[in-house]
Order: structure tokens, then sequence, then C-alpha cells
């Protein structure tokens, strides 16, 4: 197994739709696994393979939840529908939300407390699910980065002006950016 470098908010992978996965085969099982090794090391508890620099629609988590659906997984190809999520302004100290491609860094962001999702597994077969809480907020996070969002981009204004402005000032917004977990101090103090 492989850890990868983490790409950085400037990397043009983040901001484009990942490919769907076409086969479920030993390349696809080898990257999994690395993506695996690459969230662990991180102490993340979601890496999309968008994050490695790979534009494939394929996420990996770890996450204790509720829901009787494994802590730990993947979900190759997903599609998500969502429940709805309540207008009032995110609440900073219960709604906040951090991304290892936006380093040690962390924002408000309302999410839906539920979820649905569909997808394969690692060998193709099929897994659908609903998550709640946390877990949903998870789901979501990682989904987007499958569709070239990164939670950032779903800021309200006063938080995405924050966020630009970091970015700004930390000089993400251009491509080939990017830290190793393991070698790299933890930008999240883990």
């Amino acid at each position: 197994m492989t850890v990868h470098p983490v790409t950085i908010w400037g990397e043009p992978v983040l901001h484009r739709r990942a490919e769907e996965v076409k086969s479920f085969d030993g390349d696809l099982q080898r990257l999994i696994s690395d993506m695996f090794e690459t969230m662990d090391v991180a102490n993340g508890v979601g890496l999309a393979a968008p994050q490695i620099g790979v534009g494939l629609r394929i996420f990996t988590y770890q996450m204790e939840n509720d829901d009787g659906v494994p802590d730990r997984g993947v979900l190759v190809n997903p599609s998500i529908s969502l429940g709805k999520i309540s207008g009032k302004a995110p609440d900073p100290e219960e709604e906040t939300e951090g991304c290892l491609s936006v380093p040690g860094e962390h924002f408000p962001l309302k999410r839906a407390d539920w979820a649905r999702l569909t997808g394969f597994d690692a060998h193709g077969a099929l897994l659908e699910f609903e998550a709640t809480g946390w877990f949903a907020r998870c789901m979501q996070h990682e989904y987007d980065h499958l569709d070239g969002k990164l939670y950032v981009d779903r800021l309200n204004d006063r938080y995405r002006r924050k966020a630009r402005r970091l970015s700004k000032d930390q000089g993400w917004g251009i491509p080939g950016l990017s830290w190793l977990p393991g070698v790299d101090p933890d930008p999240f103090g883990h």
C-alpha cells in the first residue's frame, strides 16, 4: 500500500466532475487500498479519489454511525439523495467542517441531516444505505468531491469570503500543491 500526497484547493482535479469507474479489477483494488492507507495516515474520516489526484468516482470513509452501516467502507460510482436543509445559519459550534484538501481549516456549513446513498463496493456489489447526523454530513462532503466541489464552495457568503481570503493568503489557488500524510506536519494537529 502507498500513502499518496493530498491535493490542495487549487488543484484542477478537485474542481471537475470525476469519471465513472469502468472496471472492478486489481488496479481498482490497489487504488482503494492506497486510499484507505492515505486516509488513515492523514487521520481523515473520508477521502475521495480526486483528493489524491485521481479523477474517479470513489470515496472511502471511517466513521462510527448509528445507521447500521459498517464504520469503514468505500463507495464506487455513488449516487445520493438528500433530506431537507434547514434555512437557519450554520451553528459555528455544532456544524463546522474541515477537509484534508483545505488543510488545517474549519468553517461552519449547513448540511442535510439525512442522506440515501447507492453505489458499489470495491468488488462491484451493490450498496444501498441511509445515513443520518454526522455520518450523513461525511457522505455529502465526500460525494461533493466527486462532483468537483469542496465544502468551501457551499459556505454562506460570510464564510465563503473568509475562506477565499485564507486561500489567497496561503497561496492555495494554484495547481501542484499538496501535503504528504505521515511526512509533512499534520495540518489538523492530530
